[in-house]
């Protein structure tokens, strides 16, 4: 046995890093105890600084600490020259290097170092770009440095150009890095924004300019930039099929431009003496500015969303002082004017219409696709053959897919509809975990390209059975529909947007699940709901109902409310106006 180590029982070694976590707690405790005892008598001195450093670099994210800390700093500012203060905070960044190195992602570290960059004297920015250099290089999706990183840019002014170089250098050297990405998606629009006149060459900006200010550029990229990214982004997907980093920017690439701000459609009826007003995005018309100007005068009108629920909406309504445009032997000229964004839509109620209307239809507004150019149609064509050849090669990328879809929407939405339809069916059997998602967005598409086929119709019919429906959307643009057939479908719920249509007189719903009807809310014009076979199963589920003045026929056949005792003498109660029920 001589000459041999003894080796301690794994008891032994237990016990003793035990003592030595404690001691070095009891160590930790009684310097946290003196900072916070130094805080509240108001010290701020150098003793307390060199505690804090002491804490913070075993445990770098003790927000508190922190902010004793800059405390500290603030009030060093007050008693030392410029020169001191500037070698003070030199020796702070230099101590939140040694802090990233324990933690590089530490919130209080790089907020603190932020924070200190700010105050000093004379900031190197070089040095901090530098930094941000080294610490992506070990990973490339830290977000606290890219956030970091763009606050640098922008104190130091760094040209727009040499940033997107930045990211074109960590993307080519790393097709997966998705904060290179999506860093480039923020500097293409300005560097490349969209000129206001559509399809001219992209503007050159100045060399060596400061990056612009995002508020006072397009949120959308020059074509002739646009084609360009198509190749740089075909290029890594190709390379790797299944990295989501890529097609998720070629999404963004493919994405619909931001709708102008705008009174999209202004609707008067005469019987209600009512107006509806439709925004381009939801406001709060109580205090955007709203006026309304009838044949030259203002009026003192309470504008209302159209559901309770709403402070933000696409559609207002207000009603006109009794007697104001009843007389159908009167033509009456309306104005709504958007005080705040400066714009204003007339509507003319000619003598003997008992409804006026002026909109952009969905079709003006290009809200599904937007306007193509020759040369961008030929090149998504080109690409949309590219991704059917990268599918017939990886037939189960859920990416690829999508991407098809998209590219199909962009080209043509209804010349496309059997082929979409037919993707998202292989996506939900390829990625059965999303196909709740799937069937949502495919129900967008198919509202989308009903509703184009209603304009081009030029009817005010919404007819849509049939097609598998799990959601509703773009109820704004529905606003004139005055009969909808939503029947077999897989729908839920009639959603609080659904008080939209105001004009709506027919409501077709059969064969689906809905067992809500929030969005039956104060429709004047309802005078049909249909609504067999769902699950509505309390009188509380048709409350809504009640506040539809001219209903007059309701089918709620097959539906577990039904089977209610005393039903068809409280729904009488609740529905007076009522005819036709059947149960």
């Amino acid at each position: 046995m001589h000459g041999r180590v003894k080796v301690k029982s794994t008891a032994q070694q237990e016990e003793e890093k035990r003592k030595e976590r404690e001691k070095k707690l009891k160590i930790y405790v009684a310097a946290r105890d003196a900072c916070f005892s130094k805080r509240k008598e108001g010290i701020w001195d150098d003793e307390a600084l060199q505690i804090t450093q002491q804490l913070l670099s075993s445990n770098p994210d003790f927000a508190t600490l922190w902010n004793y800390r800059r405390e500290i700093l603030m009030h060093l500012e007050t008693v030392r020259d410029e020169d001191e203060v500037q070698k003070i905070y030199q020796a702070e960044l230099s101590f939140l290097e040694s802090c990233l190195k324990v933690n590089p992602k530490s919130y209080g570290s790089w907020h603190h170092r932020g924070w200190v960059s700010t105050r000093l004297p004379r900031p190197d920015w070089a040095r901090e770009l530098s930094l941000c250099d080294r610490c992506l290089s070990l990973d490339d999706r830290n977000f606290h440095c890219w956030d970091y990183r763009r606050m640098v840019v922008k104190m130091s002014a760094v040209p727009v150009a040499q940033e997107l170089a930045f990211t074109d250098r960590l993307i080519g050297s790393n097709f997966s890095n998705y904060s290179s990405w999506h860093y480039r998606s923020t500097l293409l629009p300005l560097l490349h924004p969209e000129s206001p006149e559509p399809h001219s060459p992209c503007r050159e900006p100045r060399r060596a300019s400061p990056p612009p200010s995002p508020q006072t550029h397009s949120h959308r990229v020059c074509e002739e930039q646009l084609l360009k990214e198509y190749e740089l982004v075909q290029n890594a997907f190709f390379t790797d099929p299944n990295d989501q980093s890529a097609w998720f920017y070629y999404r963004w690439l493919l994405g619909r431009a931001e709708r102008e701000e705008m009174i999209s459609c202004v609707y008067v009826s005469r019987d209600e003496e009512r107006v509806a007003v439709a925004f381009s995005r939801p406001v709060n018309a109580q205090s955007v500015g709203l006026l309304l100007v009838l044949d030259g005068q203002p009026q003192r009108v309470e504008w209302r969303s159209v559901h309770p629920r709403f402070k933000h909406s696409p559609v207002w309504i207000c009603d006109l002082p009794p007697g104001t445009i009843s007389d159908v032997t009167n033509e009456h000229n309306l104005t709504v004017h958007w005080t705040e964004k400066h714009t204003h839509r007339d509507c003319a109620l000619y003598t003997g219409r008992s409804e006026s209307w002026c909109r952009d239809s969905a079709t003006d507004q290009e809200l599904f696709r937007s306007e193509l150019s020759v040369e961008k149609t030929s090149v998504l064509q080109s690409e949309l053959q590219s991704c059917n050849q990268l599918q017939e090669l990886e037939p189960l990328n859920k990416w690829c897919l999508l991407t098809i879809i998209l590219l199909m929407r962009a080209l043509d939405p209804l010349g496309y509809e059997k082929e979409t339809l037919a993707h998202f069916q292989t996506l939900k059997e390829v990625d059965s975990m999303r196909s709740a998602y799937y069937s949502d967005l495919c129900s967008k598409f198919m509202i989308e390209n009903t509703i184009l086929k209603m304009e081009y119709a030029e009817v005010r019919v919404f007819s849509i059975s049939d097609k598998n429906l799990t959601t509703l959307c773009h109820l704004d643009q529905l606003l004139l529909v005055t009969h909808i057939n939503l029947s077999s479908n897989q729908l839920q719920r009639l959603p609080p947007q659904f008080a939209m249509l105001q004009c709506l007189e027919v409501l077709e719903a059969d064969n689906n699940s809905i067992e809500n009807l929030e969005g039956l809310f104060h429709l004047p014009k309802l005078e049909e709901v249909l609504l067999k076979n769902n699950k509505i199963s309390t009188l509380a589920d048709l409350q809504p109902l009640a506040s539809c003045p001219k209903l007059k026929r309701l089918d709620l056949r097959g539906n577990p409310v039904t089977q209610t005792a005393n039903i068809e003498s409280e729904l009488t109660e609740l529905l007076p106006s009522v005819t036709d029920l059947q149960l």
